[in-house]
């Protein structure tokens, strides 16, 4: 709390993107100081379960999450797992059903993302319940993933503090983090799975 009040009293505060929350009183923390502080273009990825399927979060935090951070959030980013596990579904529901079952939460649009998805394509649906648009990008194959969904969403609130329309805020994120995976592969950080390659624009331009 103390962070948001030393952050919004002193800048300009454009846009607001939330990640990881760990805990309900964290979440209703965060929720109170959006509120506080009149934010906007506030876009929520709901990090709830690992690439592996595996669950992150506490029952009673996602609750939290869905009751107090949903209906503040103007876009929320869940991928396939944690679109299931919000809505208690199954991830072979219908993308479309999903993302309308999502906006009910309170939400005015959802990004429903395709990424742990199978097929030659990574195919992104975003919904405000009126218009439907899909962004698709071929597949790559590489084991440096690691912070996909986080870049995509930063991205898209890079774009509405710029002033970017939410359909073109995402276009531009979609291009960025398929880009920023593609050449992840020329990175060699640990032996794990690594980052993706968020300077790839720059490390390009200086090299030519």
């Amino acid at each position: 709390a103390a962070q948001m009040d030393a952050v919004f009293s002193d800048l300009a505060v454009d846009a607001v993107k939330i990640g990881m929350l760990s805990r309900p009183e964290t979440i209703r923390t965060v929720a109170q100081g959006l509120a506080r502080h009149g934010a906007r273009n506030i876009v929520l990825d709901p990090v709830m379960v690992a690439a592996s399927g595996d669950p992150l979060l506490a029952e009673d935090a996602v609750e939290e999450l869905i009751s107090a951070l949903m209906p503040k959030a103007d876009l929320v980013t869940p991928n396939l797992h944690e679109a299931a596990r919000m809505l208690s579904a199954s991830v072979a529901e219908s993308r479309a059903d999903q993302a309308k079952r999502l906006l009910s939460l309170g939400a005015r649009c959802v990004l429903l993302k395709g990424g742990h998805g199978a097929g030659d394509e990574c195919a992104d649906l975003l919904s405000d319940g009126k218009d439907e648009k899909w962004f698709v990008a071929r597949r790559h194959e590489t084991r440096n993933t690691h912070g996909t969904g986080c870049t995509l969403s930063s991205a898209i609130a890079a774009g509405l503090a710029k002033g970017r329309s939410m359909a073109d805020s995402v276009g531009e994120a979609k291009i960025y983090i398929t880009d920023a995976v593609r050449a992840a592969d020329a990175l060699e950080i640990g032996s794990g799975h690594g980052p993706v390659h968020h300077f790839h624009r720059q490390w390009t331009e200086h090299s030519q």
